[in-house]
């Protein structure tokens, strides 16, 4: 068995190099840039007003200053300011030359066709041109698009962006005990709940998922589905990763040519993972215990997913809480358990569940985090600092 960070370098390994595409801004959203999004223009595109109110000359003083025009968004006051004169402005409009100061509404009291200025200011209250961004300024690759990357790309004028291709990620479940929800399950029968899991995961990683029909325990019926996924650009199995009599994933998979490259990893739960390649697609084999194969989806195929789509944050970012109770001993395997976070007076306190039964999705769905606990860890003191993986924001 090998350790779940050089599992990681070898998964990674698998990825190939990004595919681009253009794509118009309003469908980028998620989609990781590949090239630098430059601005193609400047932002304000002149020294802007940044509230309503009046355009003066600072060295004029309270006044009174004569109005001499008036200057709104989009409609500017084209003359120059002379000394003890003001001008009308409202927020975005572009300030006049000649006047160095806006000051605002509620400060002025207005005569007639002149102002004085009742309450003075030492902010000029006026956006200067470039203040936001520059033409050229760029938004660097590497970063998957938020809502608020869209929004500046949106006043930088880039009515398009160079994205990566989203993966595509066969999903294969399979076993003869298997029904898909909805139906009724048979006597010894469950229903299919990992590969919508997956599929869940992969959309989340920015990968489109195709979920393939259920295989059934027969080399045929492996072989077709492996068929079915050609195209993909990886493919995840689960179920059939170990080594029992009818676990015929990795041998069905090696007589098709698998590059293996490792099976089974010093973890739990997850300890029968397989990945590798076959033919042009990369193959995670994930074990067929549903925490388990959660667990090594997001271990392993969303950083692949992520590296596959040229991304910045690929590995998964370990925080640190204090711990809520005593913990024994670990074993040989690197630990990851499903925990509750709460905010103590002093920070973060993770608590582990009692019971870490990896059949058991619900414990798995009331966590907010794995804690991570490597192997031949000694036994801990509540309080002390622990690492953890968030698992909800």
């Amino acid at each position: 068995m090998i350790g779940v960070d050089q599992a990681l370098d070898l998964v990674l390994a698998l990825a190939p190099a990004p595919q681009e595409e253009a794509v118009a801004l309003t469908d980028a959203l998620d989609r990781v840039l590949l090239e630098p999004a430059a601005a193609r223009i400047t932002q304000p595109p002149f020294d802007a007003a940044a509230m309503d109110g009046y355009a003066v000359r600072a060295g004029d003083g309270a006044g009174p200053l004569r109005l001499v025009g008036e200057a709104a968004a989009g409609t500017g006051w084209t003359g120059t300011l002379d000394r003890g004169q003001a001008v009308r402005i409202f927020t975005g409009a572009p300030v006049p030359a000649g006047a160095d100061r806006v000051v605002m509404q509620e400060h002025v009291r207005r005569e007639g066709d002149a102002i004085r200025i009742e309450v003075p200011s030492d902010r000029d209250n006026i956006r200067l041109k470039g203040n936001d961004f520059s033409e050229g300024d760029t938004l660097p690759a590497g970063r998957r698009l938020t809502p608020y990357d869209i929004a500046l790309l949106a006043a930088m004028n880039v009515p398009q962006v160079t994205v990566a291709r989203a993966p595509r990620v066969a999903v294969l479940a399979g076993g003869d005990e298997l029904v898909r929800p909805g139906e009724t399950p048979g006597p010894g029968q469950i229903v299919s709940s990992n590969d919508l899991a997956i599929a869940a995961l992969v959309r989340q990683a920015g990968g489109i998922p195709h979920i393939l029909p259920l295989a059934r325990d027969t080399e045929d019926s492996l072989r077709a589905s492996f068929a079915a996924a050609e195209g993909a650009d990886v493919l995840v199995t689960i179920g059939g990763a170990s080594v029992g009599d009818h676990d015929l994933i990795a041998r069905v998979a090696a007589d098709m040519g698998l590059e293996r490259a490792f099976h089974r990893i010093a973890m739990r739960p997850g300890k029968p993972l397989m990945a590798g390649r076959l033919g042009g697609a990369a193959m995670l084999g994930l074990p067929g215990n549903p925490v388990s194969a959660m667990v090594c989806g997001v271990l392993f195929l969303q950083p692949l997913l992520r590296r596959m789509q040229g991304a910045d944050a690929v590995r998964l970012v370990l925080h640190r809480a204090a711990l809520g109770c005593d913990l024994r001993p670990e074993g040989d395997r690197q630990h990851y358990l499903r925990a509750r976070l709460c905010q103590g007076e002093a920070g973060p306190i993770i608590t582990p569940f009692g019971d870490q039964d990896s059949a058991r999705l619900r414990l798995l769905a009331e966590a907010d985090a794995l804690l991570v606990r490597p192997a031949n860890d000694p036994a801990r003191r509540e309080g002390e600092l622990a690492e953890y993986l968030l698992l909800r924001a």
